[in-house]
């Protein structure tokens, strides 16, 4: 039996890895002879950097950055011969910033840039950004500021846009949000980095007025387009001054695993995340995974911290979609490292054992 493995990761809880490692636990105690297959994934978020990064076959080196709140940090970026994998979160991420210390609209991407820039400077032409999770809203003018601080001290953009003009940068990102307004980066994620109602107005008039003052001098305006209010407007930095272009990041991954030719012949794939419902079938990695599969044939078995929708869920694909807590567990409890590894063992193994 050939048991595909590719679950991301558990926010706030467990990697990708650690989870896969966990669901292969549970194969092998259900059936010892069987062949689990354990990928390292993510659609461009947290854990971004190590899929990436294994994908390609690259090594990661350390930077000293800042992160959102301007505090150093020590953040790390991947290198595959000439690209550079750049997780976002590595410098300016939500959960670095404690939650007392967070303020919405002080938060830089300033750390962002201060890696882009380190990476130009090792002659990398080449960048594969991963969008999401960050703890700013500021429309990527801190990464901005970096980049021209570290390539061109004391001069502006224009100082460093022949540095710039030969970069390719793809962006990794499962969001399609515009950059302003009601759907843009500070009134859809700003509440959920701490900003107040008033913090949010004020968020998305800055957004606005950097994407007028942009657009003027470019003559051209990228903020409406999809993606551009992913990561707080790092996206539009991205593809307004860098000529980023956005690109599912799930299918990104699989295209570099070559998963489609991994999940021939398997017997089933396991997939998953820390909560699955209707959400899940707009594009998040689980809902891809499980695509691919059964256009190879292959069930789907999706396993989470917690599901709702489960009837939309199996209508979409899923062969069956299991929550891996009991009954009664506290949020606390379940969030557990420990704890939530011997559950998804557990459930996996209980699932085998009776489906087999």
């Amino acid at each position: 039996m050939k048991i595909i493995i590719a679950i991301d990761s558990f926010k706030g809880c467990l990697t990708s890895h650690e989870a896969g490692e966990a669901a292969a636990e549970g194969v092998r105690a259900a059936c010892p002879d069987a062949l689990a297959d354990v990928l390292t994934v993510s659609d461009g978020g947290e854990g971004m950097l190590d899929a990436f990064t294994a994908a390609l076959g690259g090594s990661q080196i350390e930077v000293c950055v800042h992160d959102a709140m301007m505090r150093p940090v020590t953040a790390s970026y991947g290198l595959s011969g000439d690209t550079a994998i750049v997780e976002v979160a590595q410098a300016c991420g939500l959960t670095m910033v404690e939650p007392e210390v967070r303020n919405a609209v002080k938060a830089t991407s300033y750390g962002v840039g201060e890696i882009v820039a380190d990476a130009i400077l090792h002659g990398c032409s080449s960048l594969l950004v991963g969008l999401g999770g960050t703890a700013t809203t500021d429309g990527g003018m801190g990464m901005l500021r970096a980049l021209t601080d570290k390539l061109c001290p004391g001069g502006n953009f224009d100082d460093i846009k022949h540095r710039l003009s030969g970069l390719k940068v793809v962006l990794a990102t499962d969001v399609e949000n515009p950059l302003c307004g009601n759907d843009g980066a500070a009134r859809v994620f700003g509440p959920q980095k701490g900003a107040t109602a008033d913090d949010v107005i004020l968020l998305d008039k800055r957004l606005m007025k950097f994407a007028e003052m942009s657009a003027r001098h470019f003559g051209y305006d990228r903020s409406a387009e999809p993606g551009a209010g992913a990561a707080g407007g790092l996206g539009y930095a991205f593809m307004q001054y860098l000529g980023g272009r956005c690109s599912a990041g799930a299918d990104l991954l699989f295209d570099f695993l070559h998963f489609d030719d991994i999940i021939k012949g398997a017997d089933l794939l396991i997939t998953g995340e820390g909560s699955a419902d209707r959400q899940t079938l707009m594009g998040k990695l689980p809902f891809k995974a499980m695509t691919r599969a059964r256009r190879a044939g292959v069930d789907a078995l999706l396993i989470a911290g917690r599901v709702s929708d489960k009837s939309s869920l199996i209508s979409a694909g899923f062969t069956d979609a299991v929550c891996i807590n009991p009954d009664g567990i506290s949020l606390d409890e379940a969030m557990k490292k420990d704890v939530a590894k011997r559950n998804i063992m557990q459930t996996v193994k209980v699932y085998l054992i009776h489906n087999s």
